[in-house]
């Protein structure tokens, strides 16, 4: 599947009575709500000692992809655009790879 195509899917699910302002609102506290969820499954197996259920956690991660589709819908743009923007901004950031003093001193952050 293309990235773009997912958008395009997820978005049939979308609530078709919400005005732009709105999508954006719902967007940003799902993509808070869902990656709180995704951060509760990873607290209760490392301080809960919780079998860590990967299936649920894959679950959570759609979840958010579906948040960050309806936040990209919501401005206008395509998800692949905000994925490939990102890749080059850590390309910039760290050229050769993680790097801990790229990390320090930032050559993006002004």
């Amino acid at each position: 599947m293309e990235i773009n195509e997912y958008q395009k899917l997820a978005m049939k699910t979308l609530n078709p009575t919400l005005n732009k302002k709105d999508i954006l609102i719902n967007a940003v506290m799902g993509l808070c709500g869902e990656a709180g969820e995704a951060t509760d499954l990873v607290k209760k197996h490392l301080f809960q000692n919780h079998e860590f259920n990967k299936e649920d956690f894959i679950k959570e991660l759609g979840d958010i992809a579906w948040y960050l589709a309806e936040a990209c819908t919501a401005v206008d743009v395509d998800l692949e655009d905000v994925l490939k923007r990102n890749i080059d901004k850590l390309k910039c950031r760290f050229p050769n790879g993680f790097d801990k003093n790229d990390s320090i001193k930032r050559v993006d952050k002004k």
